[in-house]
């Protein structure tokens, strides 16, 4: 399969062209130009870069990249990288606030998915743009309930505050680095806020505010988002495509 063709499809399908972000979304680091296999990633690590040259990829598909918005001295482990996706020909491409907000293979979407949630929406503002989604159950539904079916699905160490309804019934998701949009689900009266990492500050602003909040891991609730992206590939294209879990527990 041709790598621009595989490209352009992915910027296509996620928007990836007209979503405000720091990250350069879309190619990366050219590789060559026929790939017959495809790994997927959350991060853009050296240990990711490591396996997948060992499983003989020709591509590597991330949600954090290498390009952030600015320049980098190409030294230490930033150099190692591009010496490693350079010298075995691998291209590198990432999405990072499109695979977020989008409404089907998004990480949030994603994760409501999972729960069971349905009337999904926009929810959650970041510098200008919405990435996350809240939903409704049909059931409500115990942070307990909730938080075993995360664990199981992400393979994520949970973390509940348990300061507000006894029973879930609205909830916002949005993953990765969102505690500090907390505040936003808290004034549109959700139940539960959902997101990756958590703070100091987050268990009294949950107490003070009658509020629940639950914290399932930056990494681990951003890999629904690249499962969904790896599925849809191998079947739009064909190719041999492989997820590389690299754990972390942050």
């Amino acid at each position: 399969m041709d790598r621009d063709k595989i490209i352009n499809f992915i910027n296509e399908y996620l928007d990836g062209k007209n979503i405000k972000d720091a990250s350069q979304n879309g190619l990366q680091v050219e590789g060559r130009a026929e790939i017959k296999k495809v790994v997927f990633g959350v991060s853009a690590s050296l240990e990711l870069f490591r396996r997948a040259v060992s499983s003989s990829a020709d591509m590597i598909v991330v949600h954090h990249g290498l390009l952030w918005g600015r320049s980098f001295p190409i030294q230490g482990s930033f150099r190692r990288k591009l010496e490693m996706l350079l010298n075995n020909g691998i291209t590198l491409a990432a999405w990072h606030l499109p695979l977020d907000k989008h409404p089907v293979a998004g990480n949030n979407a994603q994760i409501l998915k999972f729960l069971g949630a349905g009337h999904l929406k926009p929810f959650g503002t970041y510098d200008g743009e919405t990435i996350g989604f809240k939903g409704v159950f049909r059931r409500p539904r115990p942070l307990s309930e909730i938080a075993t079916i995360l664990k199981h699905k992400l393979s994520a160490e949970i973390r509940p505050l348990n300061f507000g309804p006894k029973k879930i019934r609205t909830l916002g998701v949005v993953s990765g680095g969102g505690q500090r949009m907390f505040d936003q689900a808290i004034a549109a009266g959700l139940d539960l806020y959902i997101t990756g990492e958590i703070s100091e500050f987050v268990q009294e602003t949950a107490r003070e505010n009658k509020a629940n909040f639950l914290s399932a891991g930056h990494y681990n609730t951003e890999k629904a988002g690249v499962w969904a992206l790896e599925r849809l590939l191998r079947s739009k294209f064909g190719i041999k495509t492989e997820f590389i879990d690299v754990p972390n527990p942050v």
